[in-house]
């Protein structure tokens, strides 16, 4: 059984910085592309990033790029997001979820996902 857990999110004022973590369990973490995603209250889920099995490659929302940044430790079967310059519009319910493949955006193509955790960003 699969299961994916993350951990780290809280309130943090605007400029801030916070560092979510996703553990894995049930599979073979090494081969699972990772992403995280956020849901906004009232709007839809959407893509944040995405890193490849080994970590090498990794990808970004344009909303993020050079504040957050998608890493992997494969021995200990965990994904990491760190979040810095964190602003209010990233309020959010930050989710973490696994996939085969090539690396994507889709939210479609993971297969796999956990429950949530709550990042607020105050102003």
């Amino acid at each position: 059984q699969v299961q994916l857990v993350e951990s780290g999110g809280g309130l943090v004022q605007a400029g801030g910085s916070l560092r979510l973590s996703c553990t894995a369990s049930g599979l073979t973490f090494s081969t699972y592309l990772m992403g995280w995603f956020r849901q906004a209250p009232g709007k839809e889920r959407a893509f944040v990033a995405a890193t490849s099995g080994s970590g090498i490659r990794t990808t970004y929302a344009d909303s993020v790029k050079g504040r957050f940044t998608i890493s992997r430790d494969n021995a200990k079967n965990t994904l990491y997001l760190q979040m810095n310059s964190l602003k209010p519009e990233d309020t959010a319910v930050y989710y973490c979820a696994a996939g085969l493949g090539l690396l994507t955006t889709m939210s479609t193509l993971y297969s796999y996902w956990g429950q949530g955790t709550q990042v607020t960003v105050s102003s």
